[in-house]
């Protein structure tokens, strides 16, 4: 619907001007109250509009990621001082934790859950005032991602590579995860991260006789003069040939394009005590020409046989979940939701999701800005005046 905001009231105006606080009522109701199941209409809208984006291409990634929604005041539910990606900082927000599928053409989220700081989940006031469930407990935003995957590979949602920024892919138990689901990954990392170099990885453990007391450990070993280093010493140790300028994607500026290397690594964390090697994967490494040190780092257990231009295209795949908070903040309300339990917050942003999703299905594309503009809007009543609002004198 046409209009600045989205949330139920100035929707209610619009579509009933005669009768604005019915009409509020019934649509409060709807979004705050009703019971209806979050996941049996995400499960709706996913096998709806799944179809029509396949028509265009086989699934191609499952993108993890979370929001900020900017809030003021400390009663919404879930809101505290946290990163908040939209302003780049720490701000008063909700975070929100979301799965997303997509291909070459479109994509479409297939989970949505809000992030519980401590601050609420072991606050049994807060909870009740909000109306959080019981069985919904603290999680971290890398428990609730790997939640979002299990229930999607439970519900056989199409399968595609996982990728994440590195607040995800920085966690070797995370990526450790995703693998134990048989999914592939290309997940980024931060220039800090250890791996052994190329051809290296720890020694198995020592056999030990069994004539001494006790149990020896069984834990693989260093080898000497062989220890793990960060990605970045990996990177300015690679020759310079190994980096090819490979291009991904049109832009709005056209080609995007820049230098790559991938080498196969094993990731080093804790190996003191582990007793089996990890195995061998893909470090994909971003360096442009005319930088002085590499941009971005990858960690990936896609094949061993996948060549450069296919490691990047996966890598540059993220971009799509940035397009989707956008276009579901600015052009469906997303983040306009001005009640303050969980089962509203919810429903308001599995309606938005259900909303892009037809959107997906029919066309896949927003109309532009000054069409949209164009298109007659149902006009406000004149007396309207939202809550909170100044009566001019």
């Amino acid at each position: 619907m046409p209009g600045e905001r989205k949330s139920v009231e100035p929707m209610a105006a619009r579509l009933a001007p005669d009768r604005v606080r019915a009409m509020h009522q019934a649509m409060h109701h709807f979004v705050a109250t009703s019971p209806w199941s979050d996941d049996a209409l995400m499960e709706q809208v996913r096998e709806t509009v799944l179809p029509s984006i396949e028509k265009h291409g086989a699934i191609t990634s499952w993108i993890i990621d979370d929001t900020g929604i900017p809030k003021k005041g400390n009663h919404s539910v879930g809101v505290a001082h946290q990163y908040c990606g939209q302003s780049g900082k720490k701000d008063n927000c909700q975070v929100v934790v979301s799965l997303s599928v997509s291909n070459d053409v479109a994509s479409l989220p297939v989970a949505y859950r809000l992030y519980l700081p401590r601050t609420w989940s072991d606050d049994a006031g807060r909870r009740r005032a909000a109306g959080v469930p019981t069985s919904v407990r603290f999680a971290t935003k890398l428990e609730i991602a790997l939640e979002q995957l299990h229930a999607a590979c439970a519900a056989d949602v199409p399968r595609g590579v996982v990728v994440a920024d590195a607040a995800y892919g920085n966690s070797t138990e995370f990526r450790e995860q995703i693998a134990a689901l048989n999914l592939s990954y290309m997940l980024s990392i931060q220039s800090s991260t250890t791996v052994w170099r190329p051809g290296e990885e720890p020694l198995p453990p020592k056999r030990h006789k069994r004539s001494g007391p006790g149990r020896h450990r069984k834990v693989l070993q260093h080898r000497r003069g062989c220890v793990p280093i960060s990605v970045l010493e990996i990177a300015e140790a690679l020759a310079p040939k190994m980096f090819q300028e490979v291009a991904w994607r049109e832009g709005t500026a056209g080609t995007l394009h820049s230098r790559f290397a991938a080498v196969r690594v094993h990731a080093a964390h804790r190996d003191e005590l582990r007793h089996v090697v990890r195995p061998a994967q893909w470090l994909l490494v971003e360096w442009s020409a005319d930088e002085a040190a590499p941009r971005k780092y990858w960690l990936s257990n896609l094949p061993e046989n996948t060549v450069l231009p296919d490691l990047v295209a996966h890598a540059q795949r993220r971009w799509r979940i940035e397009r989707d908070y956008q276009e579901l903040k600015d052009q469906i309300g997303l983040n306009h939701y001005e009640g303050r339990s969980w089962r509203g917050f919810h429903h308001h942003a599995t309606l938005c999701v259900a909303a892009y999703g037809f959107l997906v299905a029919e066309r896949g594309v927003f109309p532009p800005e000054h069409i949209r503009r164009a298109l007659r809007q149902p006009a406000l009543p004149g007396d309207f005046q939202p809550r909170g609002a100044t009566r001019a004198s």
